[in-house]
């Protein structure tokens, strides 16, 4: 389930001025995986988006990949 952790880095670091203070951690349960991802302060505004439609989007992509993998996921932005 890396490949989860890897396409979310990618995405947040393209929307964020400060790419190297991604950071993802992966929990990974029976059939749940929580990613919890967390930025600069200073990105918290645009990695969540206007309205949450940055975050939003994240989430989709990452439901879809997990799901042809039997999986669910949850992406929780600390």
């Amino acid at each position: 389930m890396g490949h989860l952790k890897d396409l979310t880095l990618e995405m947040a670091k393209a929307v964020v001025s400060k790419a190297d203070e991604v950071r993802v951690e992966e929990v990974e349960g029976a059939s749940m995986i929580v990613l919890e991802l967390s930025v600069a302060p200073d990105d918290m505004g645009r990695i969540i988006g206007k309205e949450g439609r940055v975050a939003n989007a994240m989430r989709t992509l990452l439901r879809t990949s997990a799901a042809k993998d039997g999986k669910r996921v949850n992406l929780e932005i600390i």
